[in-house]
């Protein structure tokens, strides 16, 4: 392993709010908590509970009510609150001028609003869906950009008990019309259209298609007017909705009463509809922005993620709004109209946490846009979304944090609501590391028969349940207990590969499903794609198991690359120097991109489908999919 890049200043610990939260409990270290909070979880969720000030209406029986068995586990029984009441409400009693947005659009329009305006806006179209007859526990559809109205609806669902569903606006109208009929929505908000990269995007059509035949009624936000809808039973313009009083009661719910449902893709390209509710909920968007982002109310943060991803509804909406911060939302291409524009915005609002995704951070190196010598207001970097390459992590330590500031890479899940292993204040960090497992997020990491194993990569399983873990799927049981809980009996099977090392540092390696065993020797698709880029002209690489009549499997390698004579061969020596002679790939194909979903999630499952002729399935999550075009398939004889 290599030597340790990052070493904490002093104070840096002390000055945090995890340091504050283990002194109040008289608590000597991370590692302290961790221990006491896997021994006696409901003693540390109460305590987050209490710390981060979430407000109960009426108090819960019980912390943690796990009779039904680990996978059917409820929190805080009993009690009643709603997440609006511990987050808008409660800042704009306390803090009513404080800044809770900054809005900016690609073409420059910019806008912002308080907390008391927040609140004001919310109460205004909070009432105008209960006009439309949305009631407690009615599903609402979220189809925008990331705009003012997106948060505004997000939060208006909240208020009135209804359960949002947000769908990245970016999906076609298949993607669309499964969830809003899967989840049950009544009602839809769209908007006119937007714009990417100066040019525009209509949403008409995909809309009108999801919703034929199915009664839901369309509220649709004017923002760039692409689109024309004519009024009619079925489309309310959003005006008519905020034409209301501003006054409005908020909805008490039950602690397990469901706040949102969130779509993540699935290995058959079914989306699973993972359900949050108002309690637990709450109490882990807290945790995640307070101790691992270490969120105050001073903080203004920029993280282009959109709310259609857990990393958006959980730092962009409910925990900035927990901890009371600013956020600076943007709507466009972060490279768009010039490759410095996310460098402008981190400059005129005073970013204090910046976060990114390791695809953003290539497009970014990949602009040659240096950051300015001057981001002496960050103070924290963060990182989500995928496995973070080498050269990516060195660039935001040395390029965007100056070595001084720590990179906090996050690791979670959607069906986990948030993250659960992550970089804590006052850390020693090598590169690439997820830092340690979350306090109360009991992890571990296990070989094929379920026993610990430290310093070699094992399958990432948590043992004990946290208030935050989706319940259930929608609508679908039996794949929930499949996909969770069928590996290793009352223990959570993520899916990960993941590396422990001898100082207690972890690492991503892959989805499990993502393993590849070439003669017995069991290969992460993260390790061969590392190799590939070891390569000087490759960008991206993207490693996928293949049948072979004499090593079982064996791997193929598809890379985005400059130009260059013999790449395939380079590309090859590179991956078997780095790991070894069993590792050489069968195929090195190139291709212009890899097939993406729209939150940067390279989808492998459907490179291999289509080398290997099998049917891919639903493509309308993918951001470009014409790439698949370009794979060959594979002849009898095993090349392409």
């Amino acid at each position: 392993m290599d030597d340790f890049a990052f070493e904490p200043a002093p104070g840096q610990l002390e000055d945090s709010n995890i340091f504050r939260f283990m002194k109040g409990h008289g608590i000597q270290s991370l590692e302290k908590l961790s221990e006491r909070a896997a021994r006696d979880p409901a003693w540390f969720w109460e305590a987050v509970s209490q710390d981060a000030g979430i407000m109960w209406t009426e108090p819960y029986d019980v912390i943690l009510d796990d009779s039904r068995g680990i996978a059917q586990s409820k929190w805080f029984t009993g009690g009643r609150t709603n997440i609006y009441l511990s987050s808008v409400a409660r800042f704009a009693r306390l803090s009513p001028d404080r800044v809770a947005y900054h809005f900016v659009s690609e073409d420059g329009q910019t806008s912002s609003v308080t907390y008391a305006e927040l609140d004001e806006r919310v109460g205004r179209l909070a009432n105008g869906l209960r006009s439309l007859g949305l009631k407690k526990g009615d599903a609402v559809g979220i189809f925008l950009p990331m705009i003012q109205e997106a948060v505004l609806a997000v939060l208006a669902a909240a208020r009135v008990g209804a359960v949002s569903v947000v769908v990245f606006s970016g999906y076609g109208h298949e993607s669309l019309r499964t969830r809003l009929q899967d989840s049950g929505a009544r009602v839809l908000i769209a908007c006119d259209g937007f714009d990417r990269r100066g040019l525009p995007v209509s949403q008409r059509t995909i809309v009108k298609d999801a919703v034929r035949g199915t009664g839901i009624r369309v509220v649709i936000v004017p923002y760039r007017g692409h689109d024309r809808y004519d009024r009619s039973d079925h489309i309310v313009p959003y005006g008519d909705l905020m034409d209301r009083s501003p006054e409005c009661s908020t909805e008490v719910m039950g602690a397990e009463d469901p706040l949102f449902v969130l779509y993540t893709s699935g290995t058959t390209g079914r989306p699973k509809g993972t359900v949050q509710v108002h309690g637990g909920f709450s109490v882990f968007a807290a945790h995640q922005a307070l101790y691992l982002t270490d969120m105050r109310g001073s903080d203004v943060l920029l993280w282009p993620a959109d709310i259609g991803w857990i990393t958006g509804l959980v730092w962009n909406v409910y925990g900035l709004l927990l901890a009371g911060a600013t956020a600076v939302i943007y709507d466009g291409a972060l490279d768009y109209p010039h490759s410095g524009r996310i460098w402008d915005m981190l400059q005129r609002y005073g970013v204090t946490i910046f976060g990114t995704s390791p695809t953003a951070v290539r497009l970014l190196r990949k602009s040659g846009a240096e950051p300015p010598a001057h981001l002496d207001g960050i103070r924290l970097i963060t990182t989500t979304g995928e496995p973070i390459d080498r050269d990516s992590w060195w660039w935001l330590f040395e390029k965007v944090g100056q070595t001084r500031v720590p990179v906090v890479n996050l690791s979670g899940g959607t069906e986990v609501g948030g993250a659960m292993l992550s970089v804590f204040a006052g850390m020693r960090l090598r590169p690439c590391t997820v830092g340690v497992p979350c306090p109360g997020m009991n992890l571990d990491v296990v070989d094929e028969n379920g026993r610990p194993v430290t310093g070699q990569k094992g399958y990432l399983v948590i043992r004990s349940p946290w208030p935050a873990m989706t319940r259930g799927l929608l609508n679908s049981p039996g794949t929930y207990m499949q996909t969770y809980w069928s590996r290793f009996e009352n223990v959570w099977f993520h899916g990960d590969y993941v590396l422990r090392d001898n100082d207690g540092l972890w690492y991503m390696q892959g989805r499990a499903d993502e393993i590849i065993k070439v003669s017995g020797h069991r290969l992460g698709t993260a390790e061969i794609e590392e190799g590939a880029a070891d390569c000087g002209a490759v960008h991206e690489a993207a490693a996928v198991s293949v049948p072979d009549g004499t090593t079982g499997e064996a791997i193929a390698v598809f890379v985005v690359a400059d130009g260059s004579r013999g790449l395939e061969v380079a590309v090859s020596d590179c991956i078997a120097q780095r790991i070894g002679k069993m590792a050489r790939p069968k195929m090195v194909i190139r291709l212009s991109g890899l097939p993406r979903t729209r939150t940067g999630k390279i989808m492998r499952r459907l490179l291999r489908a289509r080398l290997l002729g099998q049917p891919a399935g639903d493509l309308s999550a993918l951001e470009n999919p014409r790439v698949l075009d370009e794979v060959p398939p594979m002849t009898s004889t095993g090349a392409p």
